[in-house]
């Protein structure tokens, strides 16, 4: 198993933890992140790094050990620096538009499929094949990307669809006639 868990996490200067019971509250440049810890795995905050600690080398305790851990990571890495990913629309007439808080999709069905932003995330579309998520919480920007990109997903014949950038698609050679 991974001994993630037991890395000290070091917190960079203009992040503020706090921690009350199992509930931890992260707060840095970008905005704020709360999260409700594991109750078995124990935080201690001492200066500027963070460790975890697990009670005992249950197998179960080992993977929340460091699942604990690297969430938390990530809570600090989003309050600094924030997470994207960016996606790409591949297909004749397949484009992509924003029109205030609502995401339009033209993807080849009769209507356009049209999606609301969550409001703690910033989509923008630098053109209409390319659509850029971001936001502090790194589970909040996967999930909308995950949801954009099955309205249409890369079909495995020509390639056409919603794909993330520098995702490569395993092509198939398709019927052969007689």
């Amino acid at each position: 198993m991974s001994r993630i868990g037991n890395k000290p996490v070091e917190i960079p200067a203009g992040v503020d933890v706090k921690q009350d019971g199992n509930v931890v509250t992260v707060k840095g440049p970008k905005g704020e992140l709360t999260r409700i810890m594991a109750d078995d795995i124990t935080m201690s905050v001492d200066g500027n790094v963070v460790t975890f600690t697990r009670p005992n080398d249950d197998n179960k305790m080992r993977a929340l050990h460091g699942t604990t851990r690297a969430n938390f990571n990530n809570m600090v890495e989003g309050v600094t620096d924030g997470f994207g990913k960016n996606l790409e629309l591949v297909g004749v007439g397949y484009r992509a538009q924003l029109k205030g808080k609502t995401l339009i999709l033209n993807l080849g069905y009769s209507n356009p499929v049209e999606m609301e932003t969550p409001e703690d995330l910033t989509v923008e579309v630098p053109d209409n094949t390319h659509i850029k998520v971001s936001g502090i919480s790194k589970q909040h920007v996967g999930d909308f990307a995950a949801e954009v990109r099955a309205v249409r997903s890369p079909e495995p014949y020509k390639g056409k669809g919603v794909r993330y950038e520098g995702e490569y698609v395993r092509r198939k050679e398709g019927k052969t006639g007689k």
